[in-house]
């Protein structure tokens, strides 16, 4: 079999396994391994335990475990609920203010915990009862809240962010930095959107929003600084230049932990046994699929499969506008079955050279990859956000949440073209604060 042959036949078979239900760590592993013994021999794997050590040896995966307990330490109480509640009493009488506020919501929780489920859940669990009850329809407060939580892949802290910077040997720093300005450019586009949908539908809380004096407002406020500074101080230590990503990290989910205990008063074993064993949860799955990916990565090498489709994908000659646009319609594809994560460590060995062989910017491609798996986590069939507002709000049907999430995708979209077009958005920023 030629390497191409041999590199269709994984992919088939990955996929199958993927889809078959099987945890992706030991599905990427069984592929690895199977692929290894049947075209190198039993030999081949004597390697495997010695590439899957030295990549969880990074010093840079620190930040995961760190970052998930920021999430879970966060995510566990309700400071979801008190962020939401806080923009809610600021933006009352604004036409599609409760909408907006839930929107604004996800994007601050967002800068907390860099998860979108999590996101989804803990402002969809406060936000989407209080729409519906002041009659907000239900597409329209479900479908912000699914597009809302996918803001957690792409403003900082952000797991996937991290993962890609595993993957292509790119600055963690520059890619938090790269998903700023694009984060909090859907913020806006999301709100504006939620904006003229309700003063197209006529219905919300504009006429029915009760107002808060000053003195309500700054209470709620009160309440929620504290997690703000946790934003303010991760941007100042981090680009700043006081400190690394893993220090940073290991500064926030402390800070976090405290504010939770001091505020939420979680301080007993069973509050943070909840917290420790998410983290522990999260984080064992995490770092077991990028083990696993190190092999799966060694195995696509050592078979020459990763070096022939790059370079046949050099070799087409197409225009570079052109194969983005392919590529990106496979990543849309694909990001409709599987989770960012699966996707980052299958192709982005792959992808690597040839984007730097037709000259795009690893970090600029970082915020379109990012974007375009945000698509991927509210289209069916995986589409994950969208199963968790089903379980948030139960008395919606789920079309209804799909056909309220298909707007926000169309913007999704349009932002990834008009960074085609103006890429200065995603590497401004980076640039600006970090040299280069």
């Amino acid at each position: 079999m030629t390497e191409m042959q041999v590199g269709l036949l994984i992919l088939v078979i990955t996929l199958f396994v993927l889809f078959s239900g099987l945890p992706i760590a030991w599905g990427l592993a069984l592929v690895s391994v199977g692929f290894l013994v049947t075209f190198q021999g039993f030999g081949s794997l004597a390697n495997v335990p010695i590439v899957m050590m030295d990549e969880l040896a990074s010093f840079a995966l620190l930040t995961i475990p760190l970052f998930v307990l920021l999430g879970a330490a966060i995510g566990s109480s309700a400071a979801g609920r008190d962020i939401y509640e806080s923009l809610h009493r600021w933006l009352a009488r604004v036409p599609g203010g409760l909408v907006i506020a839930n929107i604004l919501a996800c994007g601050v929780f967002s800068a907390i915990c860099g998860s979108s489920p999590a996101t989804a859940a803990a402002i969809g669990k406060a936000g989407v009862p209080e729409m519906l009850r002041r009659g907000v329809p239900p597409a329209l407060a479900t479908g912000s809240i699914c597009a809302g939580g996918t803001l957690g892949i792409l403003i900082p802290p952000s797991i996937t962010m991290i993962l890609y910077g595993l993957a292509t040997e790119t600055s963690i720093g520059r890619l938090f930095l790269a998903g700023i300005v694009p984060g909090i450019l859907l913020v806006v586009f999301f709100s504006l959107y939620a904006w003229v949908a309700t003063l197209v539908s006529r219905r919300g809380i504009e006429t029915e929003a009760t107002g808060y004096t000053l003195a309500e407002k700054m209470h709620g406020l009160g309440r929620v600084s504290p997690f703000i500074a946790i934003i303010v101080a991760i941007a100042y230590a981090m680009y700043g230049g006081l400190a690394t990503p893993s220090e940073v990290a290991a500064i926030s989910a402390v800070l976090a932990l405290m504010l939770v205990v001091a505020i939420y008063r979680a301080w007993r074993a069973d509050d943070l046994w909840r917290i420790m064993s998410e983290t522990v949860r999260e984080s064992t799955m995490i770092l077991m699929i990028i083990g696993a990916a190190a092999i799966f990565s060694y195995m696509m090498s050592l078979l020459y499969v990763t070096q022939t489709a790059a370079q046949a994908l050099v070799d087409l000659g197409l225009n570079r506008w052109v194969l983005m646009l392919a590529i990106n319609a496979f990543l849309l594809l694909a990001g409709c079955f599987l989770p960012p994560v699966a996707i980052i460590v299958m192709v982005m060995p792959i992808l690597t050279p040839v984007l730097e062989a037709n000259g795009f910017d690893l970090i600029w491609f970082a915020v379109i990859l990012t974007i375009n798996m945000e698509v991927g986590l509210i289209t069916p069939p995986v589409g994950l956000n969208l199963y968790v507002l089903k379980g948030v709000a139960p008395q919606v049907p789920l079309p209804t949440v799909l056909l309220g999430a298909m707007p926000f995708v169309a913007i999704m979209l349009l932002t990834m073209v008009l960074l085609a077009f103006v890429p200065e958005l995603a590497t401004w920023l980076p640039s600006r604060m970090m040299g280069g």
